[in-house]
């Protein structure tokens, strides 16, 4: 494992007050220079690509396809989003008019927040720095990056790379464990942007709070996945099982535990077992096949998830302690309070939670903490609608799992424990920006409100009255359940108003063609 050079503790303050003094240096106040840091940004990874490969191999054992699609070309396209989009994401913007104060000429300016800290995780450790960085520097702001230690190789990388290809009075990396991270949290940032576990997000956001600095969490939890037995089990069975087995099921979106009807859970846990098969067909143990686990503890953590649990372990469940290697488990008849629903899993073990139907299952997702993500494989439209409607999550997807946060416009965050703020493409850009308001007012405007200065009478009380809204008939009680009609219902009535005017068009035609014949 390669070694990491921790950045000097007493070195710290310095570095943070460069970072300031190179935030009031103005230097990134031109968009072009933003748009030069972000391509800088762009060709960092894509010169390096091959490097970025064997550092995540190193500190993750990750296949070359994994680090590829999920997180080396993530990280580029992402950089690349934020280089097309800064030039109109910083523009001025008018608010909707409005007669009273449009001659006051209102606007809305895109300003930096400041010197901001991000704090990136070991299981994504590029895409997960690159990406907010990215919107820091779009949204113009110095950026002081703390990578995870448990990723010696990437955020090695990082901290060798960053200087020659970032301006190190705007960008810098630095390295360490607790204490150097106690002593950043110490210093007043003009916002945090933490990924990361709920433990470590409690201590950032009172960390933080000393400061009365803004901070974005992104926390993860457990993402359920819903099971309607319509679905389309084959594309269910294989998306499900890649998106728990990926990264060794190192990911905060990753399906964390299934919720399927008890009659149906043989059925689907058979399609997972045959899905396993041909995704690995000598082992998933072979070279270049599979991730391991991060570090020693995290592997005895999940070892312990599947050492105590009570469900029955339908495939998988074998481990190495050397490697670090678990292999893809999945395990059915799990109970609500079985080992593997007491923590979010972040590891390669997939639960079976049987329930009842999809209303034990809405209940049973509602009883626990708000999910980073919620999963639902169904081809009915109302019963990804009944869930959708019925819970709350970071974000809804059906027929799919893990990739969303890469789609483009769509915004990637939590919700109560599973994260504050959102982030990628602009949503990053929005994170690091200040909107400021602001007004012009042109002397002649104390025509109209001249009634507010001293001294006061009861004209100019009256007169105040004439600024205010009109607004509709007082309420006589709360309005009737509202009833949603079918899609179809509507187009039904459509075609036929359309068939009976066509008839009635045609019939029209056919009487005049007659009279004109009888004329």
């Amino acid at each position: 494992m390669s070694e990491l050079a921790y950045t000097p503790i007493n070195e710290i303050e310095k570095i943070h007050a460069e970072l300031r003094a190179g935030f009031r240096s103005g230097k990134l106040r031109p968009i072009e220079y933003r748009k030069y840091q972000l391509l800088q940004l762009i060709y960092l990874i894509k010169d390096n690509a091959e490097r970025f490969e064997e550092a995540l191999k190193s500190d993750l054992g990750r296949p070359p396809l994994e680090s590829r699609f999920l997180e080396i070309n993530a990280a580029i396209s992402e950089a690349y989003v934020a280089y097309k989009g800064v030039g109109t994401w910083a523009k001025p913007e008018k608010p909707p008019f409005s007669l009273n104060f449009a001659p006051m000429r209102p606007v809305m300016y895109k300003t930096p927040k400041g010197v901001v800290l991000i704090i990136s995780p070991f299981n994504y450790p590029l895409w997960l720095a690159v990406t907010p960085l990215a919107g820091a520097l779009a949204a113009g702001n110095a950026v002081l990056l703390k990578p995870s230690e448990s990723t010696p190789a990437t955020s090695s990388l990082l901290a060798e790379l960053v200087p020659k290809y970032l301006d190190p009075s705007l960008v810098r990396v630095a390295n360490g464990a607790i204490p150097e991270t106690t002593k950043i949290l110490e210093l007043p940032w003009d916002h945090i942007f933490y990924t990361g576990g709920g433990r470590v997000g409690r201590i950032v956001a009172t960390a933080a709070a000393k400061h009365l600095t803004p901070v974005s969490l992104e926390l993860g939890g457990k993402s359920p996945v819903i099971i309607d037995p319509k679905c389309d089990l084959k594309t269910a069975a294989k998306r499900i099982l890649w998106g728990k087995v990926v990264n060794s099921g190192q990911t905060c979106v990753a399906p964390d535990y299934v919720l399927v009807p008890r009659a149906f859970q043989d059925t689907f846990v058979q399609a997972l077992k045959e899905t396993y098969e041909s995704f690995y067909p000598e082992s998933a143990k072979a070279p270049g096949a599979y991730s391991r686990i991060v570090t020693p503890q995290a592997f005895n953590r999940v070892k312990s998830l599947l050492d105590n649990t009570k469900g029955e372990v339908v495939f998988g469940g074998e481990t190495d302690a050397e490697t670090k290697y678990i292999a893809p488990t999945v395990i059915k008849n799990v109970a609500a309070d079985d080992s593997l629903m007491s923590e979010e899993v972040f590891g390669p073990l997939l639960p079976i939670v049987p329930v009842e139907d999809v209303d034990e299952a809405i209940k049973f997702v509602n009883e626990r903490d708000h999910p980073l993500a919620l999963y639902v494989f169904s081809q009915d439209a109302a019963f990804k609608a009944k869930v959708f409607e019925n819970t709350q999550s970071g974000a809804c997807v059906a027929n799919e799992v893990v990739i969303h946060p890469g789609a483009d416009g769509l915004p990637f965050g939590g919700v109560g424990a599973s994260g504050t703020g959102a982030h990628t493409g602009k949503f990053g850009f929005d994170t690091f920006t200040h909107l400021r308001a602001s007004l012009d007012s042109p002397s002649w405007i104390d025509m109209l409100l001249k009634f507010r200065y001293p001294p006061y009478n009861a004209d100019k009380l009256k007169t105040t009255t004439m600024f205010l809204p009109s607004v509709p008939a007082r309420p006589t009680g709360p309005p009737a359940a509202s009833v949603t009609s079918k899609w179809w219902g509507k187009w039904f009535l459509f075609a036929l108003v359309a068939a009976i005017a066509g008839g009635l068009t045609n019939r029209a035609k056919i009487v005049g063609g007659a009279t004109r014949a009888s004329g």
